[in-house]
C-alpha cells in the first residue's frame, strides 16, 4: 500500500463497483464545492489493472475522480493497493457500508473550528453548499447543555424552532427542564416539544412596539439583540411580556381617537366589538368609531365599525321578531392556530426541499420566475428614491460577480445562489411574508410535501375539530372516543412512531383557488375603462405589434437574442 499522484483522467472506472445507482445533482454540487475549496481530503483508492494490463483502476472514490476531472485538477493523490481476486468488490462494499455520516453535534464542533481558524459562516457555506442559515442554526449548538448535546448527537434533534427555544434559555434553567423531561432508560428519543415548552419565553418586538423610548424606560423594559435575526431588521426584543403589553394599553390609552375604545381579541385573534356592530373594511364614514386592540404577537391593530339604528317595534309580532334564533357558526376543521402552525411547516419544508431535494436547471428557472410574482415581493423601480429591499437579495449575487464588475457566473455557484434567493424570497407563513398561492405551487413541483415533519403530536391535533380528528382516525386501527380529548390522546400515541400530515398542509393548491388565480393573472385591464381584455388583442383591434422591430445585424445581438460580446465577458 502506498501513496502516489497520477492523472484522474489516466484512472479507469471499476465495472464492479458497489455503488452504481447515479448520485442526485445535489450531491455532485457539495463534493464539487469542497473539492474547489479544500481539494480532496481522503485520497481514492486504486488497484493494478488486472489480466496483464498497465493501467489502474478505481477501488473505491469515483465520485471524487469525477469531480477532480470537472475542477480541472491535473494531478491527485491516490492510495494504491494489489490488485484483488474479486476486482475489489468485497472492498467497495465495506468501504460504502460501514461508513456513519457525521452527525449534527460533530458538524457543529467542526464548523466551531473552522471559525476559530479564521473562517467565515459565508465562505462556509459555499464549501459546503449549504445555505448561511443552516450553518447559524448549527451554531446555535454552542448555547445548549452538553447533555441534552450527548442526546442530539445520536440522531436525536428537536425542529429549529425548538432549538432556537431552547439555546435562548440559561444553562441552568436547561438543566433543571432536562432533568425533568429527559428520556427513560430504553427510549430513544426526547420530549423536545415538552423541553422547549418549558423553556419558551415569549418575546415581544420593538419593531411591533406603538410607545417610544420614554414608555420603555418608565415600564423597566430591556431590549436584547437577536443575533441571529437578519441584518436588516430591527431585531431587539424583550421578554418582559406584562411590562410590553401594559405599555401599549397606555399608549393605546393616550391616543385613542374620539368616538373610541379599547377592546380585547377574541381566541380567533379578531377584535371582540359590541353587540349588533358592523365591521367598516373599507374607508371610514363621519359617523363610524374605531376600536383598538392588542393581537396575539402585542401589536396595537385598530378596526372601524358602525352601529346599527334603533328602530321602534310596530306591535307585538315586531316586538318577537328577535326572538327567532340563528344556528351558531360551525368550528372550521383547522383553528387560526393550527393554519398558523401550518403555515410555519410548510415554509420549512419549502426550504428543506429547496436546499436538498433534487432541481432541474428548467425548474430551477421556472421557481425563480415564479418567486418574483409573491405576493410577498416587492421591486422598487430605479425611478424611485426608495431602496428598501436591494440590499435583502444582493448577497446572492455577489459570488457571480468578478473584481471587474462583470457577470461571470460559475454554474454550481449559480445553482446555489438560485437556491438561497428562493429560499429568502418564498414563505407560506401566515403574515406579511406569506408568499401566497405560488409558494404552494413551487412546493407541490420539488415535492415538498416529503419534508413536511409528523404533524400527529397533541399540540397540532388540538387545533383540529371533532370531525376533523374523527376524519385523521380514518385509515388507522384507532377508533373515535366519546371525548374529544381522548381521541386526540389515542392518535398522538398511534403517530409517536409513525408520520401523519393533515390534507389541509399538502402543498398541491386548490383547483378553485388556483384557477381563480390563473384565471386573475391571465387577462390585462384596460387602461380606458378597466374591461379585461386578452392580451394580444384590445376591442378586436389588430394584434399589438411590438414597438421595435428586432434585427441581429443592426440592433448589436447575436442569433440567440444575446447581446455581443456577452459570452466573452462571461467566459
Amino acid at each position: 500500500m502506498q501513496i502516489m499522484k497520477v492523472d484522474p483522467r489516466a484512472l479507469k472506472e471499476n465495472p464492479d463497483r458497489t455503488r452504481q445507482t447515479k448520485s442526485t445533482p445535489q450531491a455532485d454540487a457539495l463534493l464539487l464545492a469542497t473539492i474547489k475549496a479544500v481539494g480532496i481530503v481522503q485520497p481514492p483508492v486504486i488497484a493494478p489493472e488486472s489480466g496483464g494490463g498497465n493501467g489502474y483502476i478505481i477501488d473505491s472514490g469515483h465520485r471524487r475522480v469525477k469531480q477532480a476531472i470537472k475542477v480541472g485538477l491535473e494531478e491527485i493523490e491516490v492510495l494504491v493497493v494489489d490488485a484483488a481476486n474479486d476486482n475489489g468488490a468485497m472492498r467497495s462494499m465495506v468501504e460504502n457500508i460501514a461508513r456513519e455520516p457525521l452527525n449534527l453535534v460533530d458538524q457543529w464542533r467542526a464548523i466551531e473550528r473552522l471559525v476559530a481558524l479564521g473562517w467565515t459562516e459565508e465562505a462556509i457555506a459555499v464549501a459546503l453548499a449549504l445555505p448561511v442559515r443552516q450553518i447559524r442554526k448549527l451554531r446555535l449548538l454552542a448555547n445548549v447543555l452538553p447533555a441534552m448535546l450527548d442526546q442530539m448527537a445520536k440522531g436525536d434533534m428537536p425542529n429549529e424552532q425548538q432549538l432556537r427555544t431552547i439555546a435562548a434559555a440559561s444553562l441552568e434553567e436547561q438543566r433543571e427542564v432536562w432533568k425533568a423531561h429527559k428520556p427513560k432508560k430504553g427510549d430513544p428519543q426526547a420530549a423536545w416539544w415538552s423541553i422547549a415548552n418549558g423553556l419558551a419565553k415569549k418575546r415581544m418586538y420593538a419593531r411591533d412596539a406603538s410607545f417610544g423610548e420614554g414608555l420603555a424606560r418608565a415600564y423597566g423594559i430591556e431590549w436584547t439583540e437577536d443575533l441571529f435575526a437578519p441584518a436588516d431588521e430591527d431585531s431587539r426584543y424583550t421578554t418582559q411580556v406584562e411590562a410590553f403589553l401594559g405599555a401599549q394599553q397606555e399608549w393605546m390609552t393616550n391616543h385613542l381617537p374620539k368616538k373610541g375604545i379599547i377592546t380585547e381579541a377574541n381566541s380567533w385573534g379578531q377584535p371582540e366589538l359590541p353587540k349588533k356592530a358592523e365591521r367598516i373594511r373599507g374607508k371610514p364614514g363621519k359617523g363610524d368609531c374605531t376600536a383598538m386592540y392588542l393581537d396575539r404577537e402585542g401589536k396595537v391593530q385598530s378596526v372601524h365599525y358602525r352601529m346599527p339604528v334603533e328602530k321602534k317595534a310596530k306591535g307585538s309580532d315586531a316586538a318577537g321578531a328577535d326572538d327567532v334564533g340563528t344556528l351558531a357558526k360551525p368550528r372550521p376543521d383547522v383553528t387560526r392556530k393550527g393554519i398558523e402552525m401550518i403555515g410555519v411547516l410548510r415554509t420549512d419544508a419549502l426550504h428543506e426541499a429547496l436546499s436538498r431535494a433534487p432541481i432541474e436547471d428548467d425548474t430551477l428557472m421556472a421557481l425563480l420566475v415564479l418567486a418574483l410574482a409573491g405576493r410577498n415581493v416587492s421591486i422598487q423601480s430605479a425611478a424611485s428614491d426608495d431602496i428598501y429591499g436591494y440590499a435583502r437579495m444582493e448577497r446572492h449575487v455577489v459570488s457571480l460577480v468578478n473584481e471587474g464588475g462583470q457577470l461571470a457566473p460559475d454554474r454550481d455557484r449559480l445553482r446555489i445562489a438560485a437556491r438561497s434567493a428562493l429560499i429568502d424570497a418564498l414563505s407560506a407563513r401566515e403574515n406579511r411574508t406569506d408568499s401566497g398561492i405560488v409558494a404552494r405551487i413551487a412546493g407541490n413541483a420539488i415535492g415538498a410535501d416529503g419534508f413536511l415533519p409528523n404533524m400527529g403530536t397533541d399540540e397540532f391535533l388540538s387545533c383540529l375539530s371533532r370531525p376533523a380528528l374523527e376524519a385523521a382516525c380514518k385509515d388507522t386501527p384507532v377508533l373515535p372516543r366519546q371525548r374529544v380529548k381522548d381521541t386526540r390522546a389515542a392518535l398522538v400515541e398511534h403517530f409517536r412512531e409513525g408520520h401523519f400530515v393533515h390534507a389541509s398542509a399538502l402543498f398541491a393548491p386548490d383547483a378553485v383557488a388556483l384557477n381563480g388565480w390563473l384565471t386573475e393573472n391571465s387577462v390585462v385591464a384596460d387602461e380606458d375603462d378597466g374591461t379585461p381584455v386578452d392580451q394580444d388583442e384590445r376591442d378586436g383591434d389588430e394584434p399589438i405589434e411590438p414597438a421595435h422591430d428586432f434585427d441581429a445585424d443592426e440592433d448589436g445581438f447575436d442569433e440567440a437574442g444575446i447581446p455581443e460580446g456577452f459570452r466573452e465577458a462571461a467566459e
